[in-house]
């Protein structure tokens, strides 16, 4: 084995705990804002009762257009020069501005039709993603380029996923919250009262990386050239963003990392909310305020054992590696989705639990060492460019996971639908709706665990190839600083 291999990291790419920290910070936002459309949107269906469909477009057409900005916004990252950097401008921005929209679009009207609700929650999804997308991408690109250590990455990946974890636990309750007759007259108004803390937490917590996060790369000055006209700048800037963007499609070792990403997590955002409408309506049945409090508790244990998963993951990446630690953690993930067939059980609702520590395992390895790869595969663009692009990778895989939500959320209302299920009904569904609703849910996660398995098994940048790629390029800075100094 090479020398090389399973190093210790220097004491001087180490980062201090307050960089974590706060950049850690950022990953509660970005889960936050991530999760709250999704686990709030059923309000849409059951409190003003928009039909299912209607709501997956809801949710499908406002990432649709997000996933078209991120390549944009993650090119205008990259190629920002400021006294403030790169990113931070960006994040503090973007921070309070998707904030402020979060609660505004939760202001819901009462009394008015379905298609009004529809066009009003539409418009103002638009404008909650292009905010969200001003603060996300240069956030996740500014943890690409925070350390250029192999391990230091996966351990600040692990920290982030680890304190993004906290947002996960307090999402599944939201219905919950939503639905108590003690605190809102009925769900809309919980909703509304929701959204107002949560533009106001976002905002506070999101401009802390900003704040107190330091970036690591500065950009070589642009040489200044003759004066263009404006039409001039703009097409020079969009073949420049088009060479990007091919450039980065090209490079196979990361679409390996965005095929595994988009089966894995978009398996499971597909079905993700058969499992609550399986819980209430079949396993309780149709006593939402009972299923509610198991939604919650699986979701509290998904969390819990997700955080316990990612400082697992975290040691196991040291001894096997990033890839064989990804490949383990999916497949307990996929034997979880198998169970849960076995564990939708009326008599017995508390089997319902069982499968979330299970489920969790994958999604804590995810997070924790794709962003860990992606750093890598930055290192060898570098190499083989001269160029650092973490927003433009950081943009295209937000991108593809963005567009796969959409895809699932899209589709989700559809399968729904095509389940035969009758929000009216209650637990009245037939069995033929109840089966199938329990095979989507638990087949669709598995067959994609088993896709994403076999994209990153195929990851060759090891450990070994990650310090090789980081020994040349410090060569080349070293070099490039000392002609520098002598021009």
């Amino acid at each position: 084995m090479s020398s090389k291999a399973n190093h210790e990291t220097p004491s001087k790419k180490k980062l201090s705990n307050g960089q974590m920290f706060s950049y850690g910070l950022g990953s509660i936002v970005n889960n936050l804002l991530g999760g709250a459309i999704g686990f709030m949107s059923i309000v849409l269906n059951v409190g003003l009762g928009i039909n299912p469909a209607l709501v997956g477009t809801l949710q499908a057409i406002p990432r649709f257009t997000d996933a078209l900005t991120d390549p944009i916004m993650g090119y205008i990252s990259d190629k920002t020069r400021s006294r403030f950097g790169r990113r931070r401008p960006y994040i503090f921005i973007g921070a309070i501005g998707v904030g402020t929209i979060f609660a505004l679009m939760w202001q819901l009207p009462a009394g008015h039709s379905e298609m009004f609700y529809f066009w009003f929650f539409l418009v103002g999804s638009i404008v909650f993603y292009m905010f969200y997308t001003v603060f996300a991408t240069p956030w996740v690109a500014l943890g690409y380029e925070l350390t250029s250590d192999y391990h230091e990455r996966t351990r600040l990946m692990a920290v982030m996923n680890f304190m993004g974890q906290f947002a996960w636990i307090s999402l599944p309750w939201f219905y919950a919250i939503m639905e108590n007759d003690r605190l809102f007259s009925n769900s809309v108004e919980g909703a509304r009262t929701l959204a107002i803390i949560i533009g106001v937490f976002v905002a506070v917590l999101g401009i802390m990386p900003a704040i107190f996060c330091r970036e690591s790369y500065v950009p070589p000055d642009v040489e200044k050239g003759a004066k263009k006209s404006v039409l001039a700048g703009i097409k020079e800037n969009i073949a420049m963003f088009v060479k990007g963007l091919v450039i980065t499609l090209k490079r196979v070792e990361f679409l390996k990392l965005c095929v595994g990403t988009f089966f894995l997590f978009n398996g499971i955002m597909l079905v993700g909310a058969f499992s609550s409408y399986i819980t209430i309506f079949y396993v309780c049945g149709g006593d939402t305020d009972l299923g509610a409090r198991y939604m919650g508790l699986f979701g509290t244990i998904n969390t819990a054992a997700t955080l316990g998963s990612i400082a697992l993951v975290t040691w196991i990446s040291s001894k096997l590696g990033k890839r064989r630690t990804f490949v383990l953690a999916t497949a307990v993930t996929l034997v979880g989705s198998l169970l849960k067939w076995f564990c939708y059980d009326p008599l017995l609702p508390w089997k319902v639990l069982l499968p979330a520590p299970l489920m969790a395992v994958g999604m804590g390895g995810l997070f924790t060492l794709m962003g860990s790869m992606i750093a890598d595969v930055c290192d060898l663009d570098e190499l083989e460019t001269g160029e650092r692009r973490e927003g433009m990778f950081g943009s295209i895989y937000w991108w593809m996971v963005k567009l796969g939500m959409a895809l699932a959320f899209g589709l989700s209302g559809y399968l729904l639908n095509i389940t035969g299920f009758e929000v009216d009904l209650g637990g009245a569904q037939s069995a033929a709706t109840f089966e199938m609703m329990k095979m989507f849910d638990v087949l669709i996660p598995a067959v994609c665990a088993g896709i994403s398995i076999y994209a990153v098994w195929k990851f060759k940048i090891t450990e070994e190839r990650s310090m090789e790629i980081r020994d040349e390029l410090e060569l080349r800075h070293a070099a490039a600083r000392a002609s520098k100094v002598t021009a």
